[in-house]
């Protein structure tokens, strides 16, 4: 069930509706009489492709307001404003709406929208907690611009990310706790690093950012709290995480270095370049100036220095490999070189050359590694912990999140930072 209320980011709820429609998910939305002034009810209905509930005195003999919550798998809230918010902690239920959640023995998923002073106001905070503390998911809106002139946290988050986290909702029903990462920190890399020859070429490669983004969007919908540190990249930014911007290898180490301090897993998705120019020219080359020397240094490996400087278990670290390889066996034996080369916990190995592409595909499948006495053999040394894929990278990140949770269950338990440090 898809709950609107009164906000200008109604409109955004229909990419919501939309995602969770074309996910396979059959949803019944119900507007609020404010919903309906942004977004039409013909709207809600071709969309959903069901009849859309928007008053108590609706067919009444079906008794909407229990039957509604009663029936849901999960309600999603999207936008939900600070009047909303504090209705649904109080109890108050004027509206068909509020009536269904109460009834509700479902996950419920709230995307707030409003002004920024609304959003950082004691009585929203409060709400907020309060609700959280029931086991509703509360999400962080996004920031960015708002209505009118103003900016700052308020904005409705990304509605992919919403999906998510209703998807991982729905999942969680069966198969894992709703927010089995909440309280942890994670810092999360994706994207390519590009190494400039002059002012307007370099060396890079083919990331898209896109696995990285999915593995950091899938951390938000488990309730972690992640900094992403992107580099070149074809998508953006999930909404609900930190993001710094870097190019250079040098420039993510040190991004990353900073990010360290309160972190509790590092997810290094990023595909950092091997190799820079030995010197950078200040000035762009000229074709008229004849072919031009190009002479190659190794860049920073900024993941094995990371596992060399950290003390004792903390950060939990993952490592990516994009492979290419003749089969299965070429490809784990490459994975568990890199592995002990490097010194993660966990590798993510992937065959980048096959006939399904990978780079800026929506898709991947992956082979993960730890040490050995991990469930499943591998080479020397190495346990293969989990096969995910072939799958959209949505799947495939949540499959390294569960790797991750089986690793910290196997480990000491760290101790989570406080989200709200």
């Amino acid at each position: 069930m898809l709950g609107v209320a009164g906000g200008i980011a109604a409109y955004k709820a229909v990419e919501v509706l939309r995602g969770l429609a074309e996910s396979g998910h059959d949803v019944t939305v119900v507007p609020t009489e404010a919903a309906l002034r942004f977004v039409g009810e013909p709207t809600w209905a071709a969309l959903s492709g069901q009849p859309v509930a928007t008053s108590l005195w609706q067919q009444t003999q079906q008794v909407p307001h229990v039957r509604l919550g009663q029936q849901a798998d999960c309600i999603v809230i999207a936008p939900a404003t600070a009047d909303l918010l504090a209705r649904l902690v109080t109890g108050i239920a004027g509206d068909l709406l509020t009536n269904v959640v109460l009834t509700a023995r479902c996950p419920i998923v709230i995307a707030p929208a409003m002004h920024t002073e609304m959003w950082l106001h004691p009585a929203t905070a409060a709400n907020v907690a309060t609700l959280r503390d029931r086991g509703a998911i509360v999400l962080d809106p996004a920031v960015g611009r708002l209505t009118g002139a103003d900016s700052g946290p308020g904005r409705l988050p990304d509605p992919a990310l919403i999906v998510d986290v209703v998807r991982s909702a729905l999942r969680g029903s069966t198969q894992r706790p709703l927010t089995d990462l909440a309280g942890l920190r994670v810092v999360v890399t994706a994207g390519g690093t590009r190494e400039a020859w002059d002012p307007v070429r370099y060396l890079g490669n083919r990331s898209s950012g896109r696995q990285g983004v999915a593995v950091a969007r899938a951390a938000v919908a488990r309730g972690a709290r992640v900094h992403l540190v992107a580099g070149a990249m074809d998508v953006p930014p999930p909404a609900g995480v930190d993001s710094t911007v870097v190019e250079s290898a040098e420039q993510m180490l040190q991004s990353v270095r900073q990010s360290l301090v309160a972190c509790d897993v590092l997810v290094m998705a990023a595909a950092v370049a091997d190799f820079r120019p030995a010197t950078r020219r200040d000035a762009k080359i000229k074709k008229e100036a004849g072919l031009p020397e190009l002479h190659l240094e190794p860049t920073v490996d900024i993941l094995a220095s990371l596992c060399a400087e950290r003390a004792g278990s903390r950060p939990l670290i993952v490592g990516f490999a994009a492979e290419t390889a003749r089969d299965d066996e070429e490809l784990l034996e490459l994975g568990a070189q890199k592995f002990h080369r490097k010194g993660c916990d966990l590798l993510v190995v992937n065959d980048v050359g096959g006939a399904e592409p990978v780079f800026g595909s929506d898709r991947n499948q992956v082979v993960i590694l730890a040490g050995s006495g991990l469930a499943g053999s591998g080479p020397a040394g190495v346990g293969i912990v989990a096969r995910v894929g072939p799958a959209d990278k949505t799947t495939v990140a949540h499959g390294i999140w569960d790797a991750v949770r089986a690793h910290l269950a196997a480990a000491p338990t760290p101790t989570a930072v406080n989200p709200t440090d």
